[in-house]
């Protein structure tokens, strides 16, 4: 503990990937003692829903400002900005990469994503404690904002690549964290070229705990475990060990574990889960190009240009297709995207409401915000057409449940209002991934971006406190954690 805290510092530790039943066996089967530890002595929830699409820097931003993509405006990994009339991409595969050009890639992900995509109407945790007079640290984790000057120094090796500049200015948090770029320990070697991975984490937050310069709130993100699902398939026990591992040495700096728990509150959790590949190109690949060989789509290695009809932006297994020529309409593209039945959901916005159809079922679906039905989250809808699309439970008094998509009506809404442009948001089935130029696939591994209760529902351990949050949503943390925090501080 932090001695001149006057309360408990809440520490998160994001493990990238991490899923409620690879981490159920690996407990059971005693690779994960320190994890085993915490869920006996805390409380375990299995089922926290995820943002959508399920990339990370648009669940780190429901994460840390409490909103969905409709309010943060970060609406996946890669998305077309109509104002400025560019892709952005903030880093789906080095191909993808290479032909936008890497440059741009280090510009989005370490720069533009916080300081000019996240919305300035919506505030972050580390800004709200910020504003209490309240510290915290953010460690190798891409989505940053804070209201503190960092500087961010590039390595040699990278300054070609940043048009010649060594450090950039950034809004980060007081205590921060990024791999080369902005170490805490100066002598600190880091593994990968400039970014960190989970062993650098987790020594840059031992350091912390070492000084005894825990702030009032940590995040500190293990990202290595993605990697490791996407090709070996999400029960890989191995990696989870791994990340255990590291947790083992941080809670060995305490007298003991329990003493670990008296002086912090621990919060160890997923960001999204990965959906099982099939293993054949042509039946679980959705090659978008394919579907709209007749149309004229925009190239990633030239600039867009009037003539281009199409821009598609795959985030795995969904994607943005965005459509440019005003004399097209949307119902030409929705009826090729139907004939396609690996596609399980095909939603755009008119006005106020959300139309969903599918290639895999018959009818229509709308639905917009404000209305007669409640669902688990006490949210009010509007709802006409076939629930099924969405597989809705509707009950006759007016309440809807969700099954095989959590939290649908909400997650669909915030990707579709997530940035302006026409555009509409396509789903694919189980063992299914969208294909555009360049874009990575995982035939035989695993995937994630969708809708799915696959990808959107992941396991939340909470050690050293009682409290819990008031709806097992990722979106819901923000207000659990501040509060967590503050009224510890109020008393």
């Amino acid at each position: 503990m932090n001695p001149n805290l006057p309360f408990k510092p809440v520490i998160l530790l994001m493990i990238d990937t991490l899923m409620p039943n690879p981490l159920e066996v690996a407990v059971q089967t005693g690779h994960a003692p320190a994890l085993q530890f915490l869920m006996e002595k805390g409380i375990y929830i299995s089922n926290m829903v995820s943002s959508f699409p399920t990339m990370s820097v648009t669940i780190d931003s429901s994460l840390l400002t409490g909103t969905y993509p409709d309010k943060h405006h970060i609406p996946g990994l890669n998305w077309f900005d109509v104002s400025n009339n560019e892709i952005i991409n903030y880093g789906t595969g080095f191909r993808e990469t290479f032909r936008l050009g890497a440059d741009r890639f280090i510009s989005n992900m370490l720069y533009r994503l916080n300081n000019n995509d996240l919305s300035g109407d919506v505030t972050t945790i580390y800004e709200d404690l910020a504003q209490k007079g309240i510290p915290s640290a953010s460690i190798n984790a891409f989505v940053y904002r804070g209201n503190t000057p960092q500087r961010l120094h590039f390595p040699r090796m990278l300054s070609s690549l940043t048009h010649g500049d060594r450090e950039w200015t950034t809004a980060a948090t007081p205590i921060f964290s990024l791999g080369s770029l902005s170490k805490l320990r100066p002598w600190g070697f880091v593994p990968q070229i400039f970014v960190g991975n989970y062993k650098f984490s987790a020594r840059e937050l031992r350091h912390l705990i070492r000084k005894n310069e825990l702030p009032g709130f940590t995040l500190c993100t293990f990202q290595d475990l993605d990697l490791r699902v996407h090709f070996k398939g999400p029960m890989d026990i191995k990696g989870i060990a791994q990340m255990d591992r590291e947790v083992q040495k941080i809670l060995n700096l305490y007298p003991s574990w329990e003493e670990a728990l008296i002086r912090n509150v621990w919060l160890v959790m997923g960001d999204n889960g990965h959906a099982p590949m099939g293993s054949r190109y042509n039946d679980f690949i959705i090659d978008l190009r394919k579907i709209f060989k007749k149309f004229r789509i925009a190239r990633l290695q030239r600039s867009v240009c009037e003539k281009d009809q199409l821009v598609l932006c795959v985030n795995q297994r969904m994607a943005y297709i965005y459509v440019l020529d005003k004399n097209l309409p949307l119902s030409v593209i929705i009826e090729r995207l139907k004939h396609d039945h690996r596609i399980d959901i095909i939603a755009w916005k008119n006005g106020s409401y959300i139309y969903v159809e599918s290639g895999m079922r018959e009818g229509l679906l709308h639905y917009g915000p404000g209305g007669e039905y409640t669902d688990e989250y006490n949210q009010l809808w509007s709802i006409k057409g076939n629930p099924e699309l969405m597989d809705l439970r509707l009950t006759n008094d007016k309440r809807v449940t969700y099954g095989d998509y959590p939290d649908a009506l909400a997650r669909v809404y915030g990707a579709l209002h997530s940035h302006p442009g026409r555009f509409i948001v396509v789903n694919a089935k189980p063992g299914c991934e969208f294909k555009a130029q360049s874009t990575p696939f995982h035939l035989g591994g695993s995937a994630h971006g969708s809708l799915h209760k696959q990808e959107s529902l992941v396991p939340l351990v909470i050690a050293g406190t009682a409290v819990t949050p008031n709806y097992p949503r990722i979106v819901d943390l923000k207000e659990f954690v501040l509060r967590l925090i503050l009224q510890q501080f109020m008393d």
